[in-house]
């Protein structure tokens, strides 16, 4: 059963934008780091963004980086992604995922890290 649950996912136009949404589920804690994946067939997951509790940001050292926002609500108790000017080379299965730990920055790329998932949710860039 997944401790976390994506919304948010769809199909948008090349330079479109998207926000996704990750909340946990009834019985799941709060968790300290959190942060997003993504994978697309055939490959890795690979890191996207994290936040700590305290909103502390570390973001994906590529082109991402001035693309994805990740955010936090901590009294709503949810995540987002603000995603813009979307490629195709974007699409993917987008993942959350929460770690107890206030994870150091060279750990919050690694998804071993993370305790907590979600089922992931689709993001199709195409024309």
């Amino acid at each position: 059963q997944a401790l976390l649950v994506e919304s948010g996912g769809g199909l948008v136009q090349p330079g479109g934008s998207l926000r996704l949404s990750c909340a946990p589920s009834e019985y799941t804690s709060t968790r300290n780091t959190m942060a997003w994946f993504r994978q697309a067939p055939g490959e890795e997951r690979e890191f996207v963004a994290a936040i700590r509790l305290n909103g502390g940001i570390t973001n994906r050292a590529n082109s991402l980086k001035g693309r994805f926002t990740i955010s936090r609500d901590n009294a709503k108790k949810t995540v987002y992604l603000q995603m813009n000017n979307l490629t195709p080379e974007d699409t993917a299965v987008y993942y959350c995922a929460g770690s107890q730990s206030n994870l150091i920055t060279s750990s919050m790329p690694d998804p071993r890290f993370y305790d907590a998932w979600g089922q992931g949710t689709q993001v199709t860039v195409s024309s």
